[in-house]
């Protein structure tokens, strides 16, 4: 990252999201005042402390200066802890808005944006990322205040007392300078690899989590205890690359200290040899000069906290920036249902990064009220026409319309609020049995909740859960079985009440008495709605008004079950696959 870069970064955080909170950073800074004076009142008594106590051996000021000295201390920790404490709770608030609006993109992107990079990446951003924005506000910024204030009083009581060896002290700042400027440069090379290599980590323990019954059923804890070691350990080495680079500019300051020290002690001693400096003038100047080690050294190294920050807002600026090309426009109008009638008007779509259509002009009517099925092998264009219709994807050519309206021109919201889907990949939440069925209406009430349930299929086995409808259910239902969670899910589609169905092979991997029991909750479902069914199972196929049978992204046949049977040879080698099943 290159200077005009950290510095158009760092712009943009102060006018986005640190100058709201100006005037408590002005509030910070007169603390950091306190902070500075305070330490230069340390050094600046030791000259009274040795000429009234030691030389003169004033009784009044052995009482004074000790407790000045005392005071002097005091002030420093309380005005340093309140300034910290402001910082840090800045730094928070900002983590937090920018929490919220990472989370607020994801929650509005469509499914090719969020597809496109792993779940794990936008994990990293929200912790690992937002922390480094953290660390430059509450640290860096308190730091550069401080000891930058603390450094211009000690250095101008270096001056007081005696402007010759002042200039000894200042030769070293430059070369500071320059140690500073060629370590930052690495650390924010070294930062981005982290971000990389951290990002993979939490990626790799969400696929591990979730696929701990494939690796265990394939028996391969060795590969995948080794995959962990590998990343692991290149985290390890990062870690160890960002720390050394930190404490690179120790020594060298350490040497350049002592030189100063060195070169001061042999110059000192002829300036009080010769009268120019009296001995309660050099401690007073030595303490000054030693107090000023500490502002100099973090001086030297925060450059680097301002690239690590500016590396992880930098990657934060790039979710945030990234436009959905789906999303809600406010000035459209609402969609509104009358039957129910759905139409796809020469319709062809290509998926992201694909050369190959996954439909290919495809034209479907359906009548509202009526239930179709789209069957046809894996691949076909099936879930591609499903995925369109709540606009998911945009099609690349064609219109999807429902009653005569197209559905790109009206409001996102008004368009999915009447579509309801049962997938075969059910989502459920680490919650009650009643809060995920509510998920499809937060306010209804336990009379509603009940009724979708019964509708579903889904009271009997609820209410011999343990807590009945209060029952947590685990990470996506792991305590329910198939038949279970897929009843859940009807009763969520039921409790939505919405005009038009879209059912994704919701029966293809239940048993036979789990599979009777959710049809009959989908028939309950789908009575008088306009529903879609991508299904195998010839029970479902069969009470459709019309079937399309899809080959290759295109429409090959239609009709009913019985006309088919008779016209389609691919509708007829599907059926006799199902009845060999």
């Amino acid at each position: 990252m290159n200077f005009q870069t950290l510095k158009k970064i760092l712009l943009r955080l102060y006018i986005e999201y640190v100058k709201k909170y100006l005037n408590k950073i002005i509030i910070s800074l007169f603390l950091a005042f306190g902070v500075a004076g305070s330490t230069a009142a340390i050094a600046w008594l030791l000259d009274p402390a040795i000429e009234k106590m030691f030389i003169q051996k004033d009784e009044t000021m052995m009482l004074l200066i000790p407790i000045a000295i005392v005071l002097a201390f005091a002030c420093k920790g309380t005005t340093l802890y309140l300034a910290r404490t402001i910082l840090i709770k800045v730094g928070n608030e900002i983590v937090l808005t920018i929490q919220n609006q990472i989370s607020s993109t994801i929650l509005k992107s469509d499914l090719h944006t969020l597809e496109s990079k792993h779940s794990g990446q936008y994990i990293s951003h929200i912790t690992y990322d937002v922390g480094q924005v953290n660390s430059l506000v509450s640290n860096g910024v308190l730091n550069l205040m401080k000891d930058t204030l603390t450094l211009i009083v000690l250095v101008s009581l270096m001056f007081y007392q005696n402007w010759k060896l002042a200039f000894f002290a200042m030769l070293m700042m430059p070369l500071a300078a320059f140690v500073a400027k060629s370590l930052g440069k690495r650390i924010g090379k070294a930062t981005k690899e982290s971000t990389v290599l951290n990002a993979n980590l939490v990626s790799y323990l969400t696929e591990m989590l979730k696929g701990s019954r494939m690796i265990k059923i394939f028996q391969q804890e060795k590969f995948e205890l080794d995959r962990s070691n590998k990343i692991l350990t290149s985290n390890k080495n990062i870690r160890n690359k960002i720390g050394f680079i930190m404490i690179r500019a120790t020594p060298i300051m350490e040497f350049l200290t002592g030189i100063m020290i060195a070169s001061f002690i042999y110059y000192s001693g002829f300036l009080i040899s010769s009268g120019e400096m009296g001995i309660n003038n050099f401690f007073s100047f030595l303490t000054a000069m030693m107090l000023a080690y500490q502002p100099i050294r973090s001086l030297a190294t925060i450059n680097m906290l301002f690239y690590q920050g500016a590396a992880g807002a930098e990657r934060v600026f790039k979710v945030l920036d990234t436009k959905p090309s789906i999303k809600e426009n406010e000035n459209l109008s609402n969609l509104k249902i009358d039957k129910g009638f759905i139409e796809f008007k020469k319709v062809s779509f290509i998926y992201p990064n694909t050369d190959i259509a996954a439909v290919k002009n495809i034209n479907i009517k359906i009548d509202g009220g009526s239930t179709i099925a789209l069957v046809g092998h894996s691949g076909a264009g099936k879930s591609t026409i499903i995925n369109l219709l709540p606009r998911f994807y945009d099609p690349g050519e064609g219109e999807v319309c429902i009653d005569g309206q197209n559905i790109s021109k009206v409001r996102l919201s008004s368009l999915r609020k009447n579509i309801s889907m049962v997938a075969q990949d059910i989502m459920l939440f680490d919650d009650t049995v009643r809060a995920n069925i509510a998920y499809a209406k937060l306010d209804a009430s336990d009379e509603q909740i009940k009724k979708a349930c019964d509708f579903a299929a889904a009271n009997e086995f609820i209410e011999s859960l343990p807590k009945s409808y209060e029952t947590m259910i685990g990470e996506n239902g792991i305590k329910l079985s198939g038949g279970q969670k897929q009843r859940i899910s009807i009763a969520r589609a039921v409790l939505k009440n919405s005009p038009i169905i879209l059912l994704d092979e919701a029966t293809s991997s239940l048993d036979s008495e789990s599979e009777e029991k959710v049809q009959n909750a989908i028939i309950n479902l789908t009575k008088n709605k306009t529903t879609l069914v991508i299904a195998h199972r010839l029970s479902t196929i069969i009470r459709a008004n019309k079937i399309f049978v899809l080959n290759h992204g295109k429409i090959v046949d239609i009709g009913t079950h019985k006309e088919l049977l008779e016209n389609s040879m691919l509708y007829k080698n599907l059926y006799s696959k199902q009845l060999s099943a």
